[in-house]
């Protein structure tokens, strides 16, 4: 039996992350979305290419939750996306109530599912997610950390005119301004990226990172990226339904490593069909520890806002 894959949000990213799936193959998919004929269209527009993808997987649109019983992996992607002049802090309130309703919905008919979060502001829904779920720490997972790593890639790889494959890049800490960019384990070929490029040129591509999605926001005017968040948000998926046991930055729960307690942040872990198997815990010297610690106080802020602290 094929494995089942439920979209929560059929907006840009939410369809984006259906094409993948269907293009490859590798699962059935339940696009789900409270606007009437939105994910029905959808999904029928994607099935419809599925022939000329040699894809013989479903792909269905539906506004009731029962249609997305029994899924392997829930992709929590509904709330509201960023405008112009917003960080995805000012989104906390709205989409959280939004993440509460779907976590609700979705996860009693899936009960055995992993969850990804991606919904803005993402570490904060992740906690949240987790809450409303009851499910265990290991099965509910947010990206971030992957589409922030891969941003630092691209701008790597644009200064050094060099092909992104050959770049190995880590980003750690929450998904917004404060995110911890990381020089000294990010590699051009093995060599670190601190041996290649001056420490002004790498503060640049730094600050290129932090604000990666707000620059597509101010270009786009009437939305925020999707394209790289999906494929982001595909990867995941693959490694979870073919356990693959990878080392992705995603955001996990946090209980005692790093010194944290008690907080979902972007911290290496490793990947697989029960979710996130492991924390990778880092030696950080004085400056990254700091910075991260920053990071996570900003995560911290947000939670006390909506008392989940």
């Amino acid at each position: 039996m094929r494995k089942k894959v439920s979209i929560i949000g059929a907006g840009n990213i939410g369809a984006s992350t259906a094409q993948f799936i269907a293009s490859e193959g590798i699962a059935d998919v339940v696009l789900y979305d409270i606007i009437e004929g939105v994910p029905q269209g959808k999904a029928l527009d994607i099935a419809e290419a599925c022939p000329l993808w040699n894809s013989s997987v479903s792909v269905k649109g539906t506004n009731s939750f029962e249609e997305t019983a029994g899924s392997d992996v829930l992709v929590v992607a509904a709330g509201f996306p960023r405008k112009p002049g917003m960080s995805r802090d000012d989104l906390l309130q709205a989409n959280a109530e939004v993440v509460m309703h779907v976590v609700t919905h979705a996860s009693q008919r899936s009960p055995k599912s992993i969850i990804i979060v991606v919904t803005n502001p993402m570490d904060v829904m992740a906690q949240l997610a987790w809450r409303v779920s009851g499910f265990d720490l290991k099965r509910v997972v947010g990206m971030g950390g992957i589409l922030d790593s891969t941003r630092f890639r691209t701008f790597i790889s644009i200064e050094l005119g060099i092909s992104c494959s050959d770049i190995e890049a880590l980003v750690l800490g929450g998904h917004g301004d404060f995110m911890v960019p990381m020089p000294r384990f990010t590699t051009v070929k093995g060599i670190p990226l601190t041996e290649i490029l001056p420490d002004q040129t790498i503060h640049g591509i730094i600050h290129r990172t932090r604000h990666g999605g707000a620059e597509i926001v101010h270009l786009l005017k009437t939305g925020s990226a999707y394209y790289a968040p999906a494929a982001a948000t595909f990867q995941m998926i693959k490694a979870i339904l073919f356990d693959e046991k990878r080392i992705l930055p995603c955001a996990a729960y946090l209980s005692g490593q790093y010194g944290v307690h008690d907080v979902f942040v972007g911290v290496p872990v490793q990947l697989g069909a029960s979710g996130i198997d492991k924390v990778i815990e880092l030696e950080l010297n004085e400056e990254e520890r700091r910075d991260f610690k920053k990071s996570v106080e900003a995560v911290k802020v947000l939670l006390q806002k909506i008392q989940i602290a």
